[in-house]
């Protein structure tokens, strides 16, 4: 029997009722939520039931979403069936106030690292984590960079002019100098080489 979609949300909702919701299947992706103090349960679920075999679990990440109140950050696992080839998403939901999730990595050794990325860039507390720490950015910041909490762009440089970015701006595209003079461009043979007849 192939493993569908719709097979299964039958064996998740069999299993853990209304505890599982908003199922969608983007790009064709089965797609689901629990809550955050059931993830292990549903995990564990999924890898050791002979039918689902989700053995593999290829990422786990994080997404901020500041206007979901009280449910701001995700944490989001990919799983995969190697035998049958199938892919399905799983989400969490924590409020960033308490961002604390149980660790899966006593289920899958993968989810060791995968776990630090998202501590170190969403602040996500794994509870029971044997290390968790920063893995990529110094243990000095006192922030979580992927956070939406700060401004993309330093608004008072003038190396970030919106002109650099096809948006008009001050000066015209690079072709004029501060002062709004055109740039001058030097004719051909003077401090520049026409190639474009040059034999390679």
């Amino acid at each position: 029997m192939a493993l569908t979609n719709e097979y299964i949300q039958q064996r998740l909702t069999e299993k853990f009722g209304e505890q599982v919701t908003a199922f969608e299947e983007p790009y064709g992706m089965l797609t689901f939520e629990a809550p955050a103090d059931r993830n292990l349960d549903v995990l564990q679920f999924l890898y050791e039931d002979e039918e689902l075999k989700f053995r593999f679990l290829t990422d786990v990440t994080a997404v901020h979403y500041p206007a979901y109140k009280s449910r701001e950050l995700a944490v989001v696992y990919h799983l995969h069936n190697l035998i049958d080839n199938v892919r399905i998403r799983f989400k969490v939901f924590l409020d960033i106030q308490k961002p604390d999730v149980n660790t899966a990595s006593k289920l899958f050794s993968s989810a060791n690292w995968q776990e630090r990325e998202a501590y170190d860039f969403y602040g996500v507390n794994f509870v029971g984590h044997p290390n968790l720490k920063r893995i990529m950015n110094v243990e000095e910041m006192d922030y979580f960079p992927m956070r939406k909490e700060f401004p993309l762009e330093d608004q008072t440089r003038i190396d970030k002019d919106d002109e650099m970015f096809g948006r008009g701006g001050s000066f015209d595209f690079g072709n004029r100098q501060a002062d709004g003079s055109p740039m001058q461009i030097p004719a051909v043979g003077e401090d520049h080489v026409d190639r474009t007849n040059t034999k390679q």
